[in-house]
């Protein structure tokens, strides 16, 4: 109880500083960012809140934590008092990992994965999963989703109910006990 409530005032102090990932996405789209259906941002990301019109959010994606999505590059200004400007498109069905970063001018394709800590500085095309810094072809997204549903059972895939907002102590104790056993535990 006492967890919820801290985590409600969290929510509420968010909102009011206008710090929730909700209203920055509404301030951000106010300045020209398109962004699809289904869009989910995780805490801490930052999306180029100067140069937000040259980015496109497509439909089905996810940004975990910390993700950066950067349209302008600001090396050149002492130089040449001018900042580079890029278009930086996001597709369709794409998962970016916890501390990615995605340099301006990048175009990522259809059903691709990014996994964490990447540094994306070429375009990604479709069905394709990329790590690494800077961020290099792994496999096909097909590929590995095929490798993992091969690896799930009724012993390692669990329901909404083993969230840990949600689960019980010995649930939590479950998951972790079929993750050691079978190397993964799968959650909805």
């Amino acid at each position: 109880m006492k967890k919820q409530f801290i985590l409600w005032c969290q929510s509420v102090l968010k909102r009011l500083l206008g710090l929730d990932e909700q209203h920055v996405i509404k301030k951000l789209k106010e300045k020209g960012l398109t962004v699809g259906d289904n869009f989910i941002m995780q805490q801490g990301c930052i999306i180029d809140g100067s140069h937000c019109f040259h980015i496109t959010i497509g439909n089905d994606v996810c940004l975990a934590p910390n993700v950066h999505i950067l349209a302008h590059d600001a090396s050149t200004w002492w130089f040449l008092e001018h900042t580079r400007i890029m278009n930086t498109t996001i597709g369709n069905r794409v998962f970016i990992g916890t501390g990615s970063i995605i340099m301006p001018g990048v175009t990522l394709g259809n059903d691709v994965i990014i996994g964490a800590g990447s540094v994306v500085t070429k375009d990604v095309p479709d069905n394709c999963i990329y790590a690494g810094n800077p961020a290099r072809f792994l496999s096909s997204t097909n590929e590995y989703i095929t490798r993992e549903k091969a690896k799930m059972n009724s012993e390692n895939t669990f329901d909404e109910k083993f969230y840990i907002d949600r689960a019980s102590s010995a649930d939590l104790a479950l998951i972790k006990k079929m993750a050691a056993k079978h190397g993964t535990a799968y959650l909805r």
